[in-house]
């Protein structure tokens, strides 16, 4: 069957369904449980590997906090995949301990954006998902991510503003940035997204071959968000929450990484701007994917700003 036929974005039929989990995942909540929801997931399929499930988990530095991630990671998951990007600590050696099936992925390049590219390459399973290693994203809400997919989405990603999602991580002054993402990008691409710099995504990997992503720093997320969305990739919302980090600082900051974001923004609307015009002038029956554009290069994101 083709999944990608449409770029409709699902509405969230899960979203009513589900909440965020006990203890230090607890948030805004309708009064149900994500592990009560996923009961209901097909584990057989999971189980007995008819469907795999990859897990990649970018991480610096973050051998306290892996303990708080790793043990919560479902078994029926096939693979787990630690991308490190040259950690000074004992990330690695923790990882090991931790789940001694766990892949090592050396990280090329520097940023977020470099090390999920890094894990997705090598993944071997159908479906990836992305964890934060620093635990302010739930393992126990995997299920609910692969529930959407095998539900019939290409593509799902978390929300922190869905009913039974929430944050214990985000101030004001960044609620409304991301607000401000959230409808710009509606504006400029469609769609009714809830949520935008947030990474808590997963997606049948053969998705990947419509994406072309390019970023290497946390505008990632908002690149794959666009992306999915423009590519005729059947798209899902569920609810999520988003912890504190347990242990250190974040290395988001708002207003650089902000600007990444929007010039991410800007970049791909002159993308898809590039796709609609070859659309006009081929007049082929061929489908034009992501790749056919080019990305725009970033002396002319400045100066489009």
């Amino acid at each position: 069957m083709d999944r990608f036929n449409t770029n409709l974005v699902m509405p969230s039929l899960l979203s009513t369904q589900a909440a965020g989990v006990q203890g230090r995942y607890s948030g805004t909540s309708n009064g149900s449980n994500t592990s009560q929801y996923c009961e209901n997931l097909p584990i057989d399929l999971l189980a007995q590997g008819a469907i795999k499930v990859s897990i990649v988990i970018p991480a610096l530095n973050e051998a306290k906090n892996l303990p708080h991630v790793l043990p919560r990671i479902p078994l029926w998951v096939h693979e787990v995949l630690l991308v490190d990007g040259h950690s000074t600590d004992d990330t690695i050696a923790v990882a090991q301990q931790l789940r001694q099936d766990i892949r090592i992925v050396y990280q090329e390049g520097r940023g977020k954006g470099a090390a999920l590219r890094s894990g997705f390459a090598v993944a071997q399973g159908d479906i990836i998902v992305m964890l934060d290693a620093d635990g302010s994203t739930d393992p126990a809400e995997i299920p609910l991510f692969v529930g959407a997919l095998l539900a019939g989405a290409d593509f799902v990603k978390g929300s922190r503003f869905l009913q039974g999602g929430g944050t214990a991580d985000m101030p004001l002054y960044r609620k409304l940035g991301n607000l401000s993402f959230v409808m710009s990008v509606r504006m400029l691409f469609g769609g009714s997204y809830s949520d935008l710099c947030y990474g808590y995504n997963a997606f049948w990997k053969d998705a990947l071959s419509r994406l072309q992503l390019y970023g290497d720093g946390f505008e990632i997320e908002t690149l794959m968000n666009i992306q999915a969305l423009c590519s005729g990739l059947k798209v899902a919302e569920v609810p999520s929450f988003e912890a504190e980090r347990v242990h250190g600082v974040g290395r988001l900051r708002s207003i650089p990484d902000g600007w990444r974001v929007l010039k991410t923004i800007v970049r791909e609307r002159a993308r898809q701007h590039h796709i609609s015009a070859l659309h006009r002038s081929k007049r082929s029956k061929n489908t034009l994917s992501m790749s056919d554009a080019p990305i725009l290069p970033e002396q002319e994101v400045g100066r489009a700003l």
